[in-house]
């Protein structure tokens, strides 16, 4: 009897050890993505000051200097080498640094932009990806609180689309405006799948058939018509994110630069 009694407090000790364990890794995780936030919305602070410069009226006052756009880009490289360019959709959360690192090209996947550990990563450009190749290809994760790529889910209804038909797309060279062309759900296929779209692999499109073949492909797999159609030359931006409709799901947006 005695010994029954010793083993169900040592059992009972065990199971509130592995409570608190658990109890504390949640809090813990939970600090680290609010950490991440802020960390994040800090830079998005500073491109977004940046980016809203008021035109200065008339016999005004000389006012402060705006903070340059390039300028603030050019700090983040200089902070960070890996930083390739900015990412957002107005109106969304999707306000993001899009990382590249082509000889390790998920290094950004479980890191945050100062390289630390982070749970919801960096969207970062395919590594195949290179300047002027046709497609950025964007990854990102889905998030389950909200955060990162889950708003690009949100395009598979055509009135989300029409609410948000732009993203925009900076680097510390140029600025991108880009309107969608398409949105579709898909999944990473096995090699021995024959027959397939394998739009992760359509990077570089400076190829006129290649560029017709996934123009074609993404149309085809389109899930309403936004009435875009590239043309040879265009630049385009896909992104990538999880989707759970089936096993190794994905959901993919594309776009198309828009030229001034």
């Amino acid at each position: 009897m005695k010994g029954k009694v010793t083993l169900r407090r040592v059992l009972a000790a065990l199971f509130l050890v592995l409570f608190l364990v658990s109890a504390g890794m949640v809090i813990f995780l939970q600090i680290q993505a609010a950490q991440e936030k802020r960390a994040l919305r800090a830079l998005a602070a500073q491109v977004e000051a940046a980016r809203v410069v008021e035109p200065p009226a008339p016999e005004a006052e000389p006012a402060e200097p705006e903070p340059d756009l390039f300028a603030v880009y050019a700090g983040l490289k200089e902070r960070n080498p890996d930083f390739w360019g900015w990412l957002t959709v107005e109106g969304t959360i999707i306000d993001y640094p899009v990382m590249h690192t082509p000889d390790d090209p998920e290094h950004y996947l479980r890191r945050a932009f100062d390289g630390t550990h982070s749970s919801s990563g960096v969207p970062f450009l395919d590594g195949a990806c290179f300047d002027g190749c046709g497609n950025y290809i964007i990854y990102g994760h889905h998030m389950s609180n909200g955060t990162m790529f889950a708003p690009v889910l949100d395009y598979a209804d055509p009135e989300y689309w029409k609410a948000h038909p732009t993203l925009r797309l900076d680097t510390p060279e140029a600025l991108g405006t880009y309107e969608v062309v398409a949105a579709f759900y898909s999944k990473v296929f096995r090699q021995n799948e024959t027959g397939v779209f394998r739009y992760y692999q359509y990077t570089d499109l400076t190829d006129p058939a290649v560029f017709d073949d996934y123009v074609t492909q993404v149309r085809q797999a389109a899930l309403y018509d936004t009435g875009v159609t590239p043309a040879y030359g265009d630049q385009l931006l896909t992104l990538i994110t999880c989707s759970y409709h089936v096993k190794d799901g994905r959901f993919v947006l594309v776009a198309r630069q828009v030229t001034e």
